[in-house]
């Protein structure tokens, strides 16, 4: 009867002009819960990244490649958790639960660029810290301020313009109804569950984007690390050997993180059944990872707490 009813809708011409976000189901209390644990959350993400980038700014001792791309990863943060985390609220609280497809559009094309960006910029900061470890003599002049800004730049852009063809696609789905996505954002499997016309180029777009970003960007940080783990293990002094894996331990547990809830969600040759299960790691994704990411380098690198400790003092 829905199939038939989807048939008729796409007969008439009529097409689904905006959507409805179920977000998290359960009674007011708990979705009331659940807003100020998210709000609770993005104070503290902002804060923590926004902190990172001031001490970077301010400590002269910092001003190095590693956390000129730290500062890039920061600011990324503080607007990938802004894409979800005040909609989300909004969802919870039943005050904003409709988004436009435009809007949806732009929110997805949003997330999965700042996402993208954040793959390629794991893997410039792997690869910066094999120069350091496996080169230490010629890191400075093989990771220069010119090669790091070009870098950065070219995570950045290379991180949207992936994306784009991906959107331009999802710009021509038509939707039929029914207009309810589960989930509190805008996500490329929804609108591929929710899609009357002919998901497949959209789906095959997805997958190959999806190794290209995520996979690719993957092996370029397997093999830093590899390369990392063999110089680290060369060398005779126990001391010499943790000081170097000091270096790259906060990176490492990072990068785990990320590239496991990633390659959950992305790479895949179809939609997931369960968005009920992708609903639970993009919470993970967007909303805890944003927050952990300032405090595991903080707390695992003697500079940053050196800086933090002097800034406190002053």
């Amino acid at each position: 009867q829905m199939d038939l009813n989807i048939w008729k809708d796409m007969v008439n011409g009529t097409s689904v002009e905006e959507f409805i976000l179920l977000g998290f189901p359960g009674t007011w209390q708990s979705r009331v819960s659940l807003v100020v644990v998210f709000a609770l959350m993005y104070t503290l993400t902002v804060i923590s990244n926004a902190s990172i980038i001031a001490l970077v700014w301010r400590s002269s001792n910092l001003h190095t490649p590693m956390y000129f791309f730290l500062c890039n990863l920061s600011f990324l943060e503080i607007w990938y958790t802004t894409g979800v985390v005040p909609k989300a609220i909004g969802v919870m609280l039943g005050t904003s639960q409709t988004i436009s497809f435009s809007v949806c559009l732009l929110q997805l094309f949003f997330l999965l660029s700042l996402g993208s960006t954040e793959c390629f910029l794991l893997s410039v900061m792997a690869y910066d810290r094999y120069l350091a470890i496996c080169y230490p003599l010629r890191y400075s002049s093989l990771m220069n301020s010119v090669l790091s800004v070009w870098l950065a730049l070219g995570s950045w852009l290379g991180g949207f313009l992936a994306i784009s063809l991906l959107a331009f696609l999802t710009s021509r789905l038509t939707f039929c109804g029914p207009d309810v996505i589960n989930h509190f954002l805008c996500d490329i499997d929804s609108c591929l569950a929710l899609s009357c016309s002919d998901t497949w180029p959209v789906e095959l777009a997805t997958f190959f984007v999806s190794i290209i970003v995520v996979v690719a960007s993957c092996v370029v940080t397997l093999v830093s690390y590899m390369y990392i783990i063999s110089s680290i293990l060369k060398l005779q002094s126990v001391h010499s050997r943790k000081k170097a894996f000091s270096t790259c331990s906060a990176h490492l547990s990072v990068v785990t993180i990320w590239y496991g809830s990633t390659m959950f969600l992305y790479v895949k040759p179809s939609a997931q059944n369960s968005l009920d299960l992708n609903k639970i790691v993009n919470t993970f994704n967007t909303v805890v990872t944003p927050l952990l990411n300032p405090f595991i380098y903080t707390l695992r690198n003697k500079e940053v707490k050196l800086a933090l400790g002097q800034a406190f003092q002053k």
